[in-house]
This record gives structure tokens, sequence and C-alpha cells, in this order.
């Protein structure tokens, strides 16, 4: 289907917009409009031209734990956003900076890398940098 251009939002089920605001906001993700509609929804837009609408419905009582990533059955459904950065290191300072947990990070052969965090919810991020960046960079870590 060549009408497709690009993903228009992520939709990420949060317990608390304070809390997912101030997480999204160390990412330089800027609040835009919310709660607004049924669900309610929340919009947040990262100058990158990436948007994330967060839902605010999740239930309170409910474990903290990621379904698609924290139990042995292997659920189907979308385990993470994968974001592309142009500079691996600089991101990962400043993940550091912002007090926020690295979870795993790997390198393949090809020169590719990258490394996962978790929002207040669970949720998954990954940033990557494909080899050809790491190739302009000169480091080989």
């Amino acid at each position: 289907m060549h009408q497709i251009l690009k993903i228009n939002h992520v939709g990420l089920r949060v317990r608390s917009l304070e809390t997912a605001r101030d997480f999204y906001g160390k990412l330089g993700f800027v609040f835009v409009a919310g709660p607004i509609g049924p669900e309610p929804v929340a919009i947040m837009e990262h100058p990158s031209g990436i948007n994330i609408n967060l839902i605010l419905n999740a239930s309170e009582h409910t474990p903290r734990c990621n379904l698609l990533m924290d139990v042995a059955a292997k659920h189907t459904g979308f385990t993470h956003i994968a974001l592309e950065v142009d500079d691996i290191r600089v991101v990962e300072r400043e993940i550091h900076g912002a007090g926020i947990e690295i979870t795993e990070f790997v390198r393949l052969p090809e020169g590719a890398e990258f490394f996962f965090v978790r929002d207040p919810d669970g949720n998954v991020l990954e940033f990557h940098q494909p080899a050809q960046r790491l190739q302009h960079t000169g480091d080989n870590r």
C-alpha cells in the first residue's frame, strides 16, 4: 500500500499524566494537548516530529509489569518503540543525567548500537544508532 507515508503517532497507556509528562519531557517531548476524547488522551510531540498519545486509562490496581516483556509466556503485540539517534554516546549521557536507568545495552557485530529504558509504567523505549552512523563518529566503544 503506497499511500502509507509514516507512523503518525504511538499510543502508550499510562497511569498518571503528570508522571508520564515528566518522564517524556526529560526526553525532549513537549506537551501539546489533553486530556481530550473519551479514553482520555494527552498528546506530546518531540521536535523531530514523533508524536506520542498518552492514553490515560490504565488501571491503578494492576501490577506495574509489562505483559509483553516481563512474563514467561510470549504474548503477541508491540513490545517497544525504537527511536533512531545520531549519537548514541550523547544520548546515553543525557539519559544517565536525567536519572533514567538503562536496562540493557547492545552492540551488534556490524556496529549498530542500542539501549533500552522503561518509562514509569513499564513501556519499553529503545534508542538506536545504526551502524553507518557509528562509522562517522569514529567511536568504537
